[in-house]
């Protein structure tokens, strides 16, 4: 299985201007211990991206970016690519929901910043999910079968170290940090987690099916935390509106590094 340690990260998305965020990290910094067991990455909007990496302490912390442009370099107005970004980041999100839906990203766009990530030296976070009626309609698998199938084209066995796996169901992804979390039941993220690393072994192997660090996104609060975690083959968190309180946060971190010291003992 991959490595004990469990990976929590922070998606800010859209929220926090560069004095918010400054501040945010301040008051993170003074709440969350440093763990051997937790790795804590946070992903706040680009713009602040450069000034949290200086003011950071990369022992405590790591940044992800939230997106990114595949292509290295060109005429393309607006846009901000991973070799901008390397250097200033070890993660980047990549085929978030919020991008598929909203933005309308597809298969192509997003196996090429996934290679794009990793020629970069950043660690993808390839994030997959079925909507709500693909749930109801009993498609999950299917839908996380393509998912992946689209986004680890065009990568090796030997890239796929580089990747982390990131199961978000659309339907219960938080909309803010005042939204009502929708629980998902820890069996259904199981046979998702499940579905995922079998998916792994048929294109990678066994090997690679076991060591992948897959996570769970989707509403995730300090009182749910220990649930998801116990999971067989659930590394770690992807953490939406909760990231957003600096408290709750660090429930959440310190609950992930309770359940790994656990897990360990046994």
């Amino acid at each position: 299985m991959a490595n004990d340690k469990k990976l929590i990260i922070a998606n800010w998305k859209m929220n926090l201007n560069m004095h918010e965020a400054s501040l945010y990290l301040h008051k993170l910094s003074k709440l969350i211990k440093t763990h051997r067991n937790v790795e804590v990455v946070l992903a706040p909007t680009t713009l602040t991206l450069q000034s949290l990496s200086l003011q950071m302490n990369l022992k405590q912390f790591k940044l992800a970016a939230q997106n990114f442009y595949w292509r290295d370099f060109g005429p393309y107005t607006g846009e901000i690519s991973a070799s901008q970004l390397r250097g200033i980041i070890q993660y980047a999100l990549v085929g978030h929901s919020e991008r598929r839906h909203i933005f309308n990203e597809n298969n192509k766009d997003i196996r090429n910043k996934v290679a794009a990530a990793i020629r970069n030296n950043i660690r993808p976070i390839l994030c997959i999910g079925e909507t709500a009626w693909e749930h109801a309609s009993g498609e999950t698998k299917d839908v996380l079968h393509d998912q992946l199938m689209g986004g680890l084209a065009n990568i090796t066995s030997e890239e796929l170290e580089q990747v982390v796996i990131a199961y978000e169901p659309v339907w219960a992804i938080s909309a803010g940090k005042d939204s009502t979390p929708i629980n998902v039941i820890p069996a259904d993220v199981e046979m998702a987690v499940n579905a995922v690393r079998s998916q792994i072994k048929h294109l990678f192997g066994e090997k690679a099916a076991e060591n992948i660090q897959v996570l769970y996104g989707g509403s995730v609060t300090p009182d749910s935390v220990a649930d998801y975690l116990a999971l067989p083959g659930v590394n770690g968190l992807l953490v939406g509106g909760a990231s957003l309180n600096a408290n709750t946060f660090n429930g959440i971190i310190e609950k992930a590094h309770k359940n790994s010291t656990v897990a360990k003992k046994d």
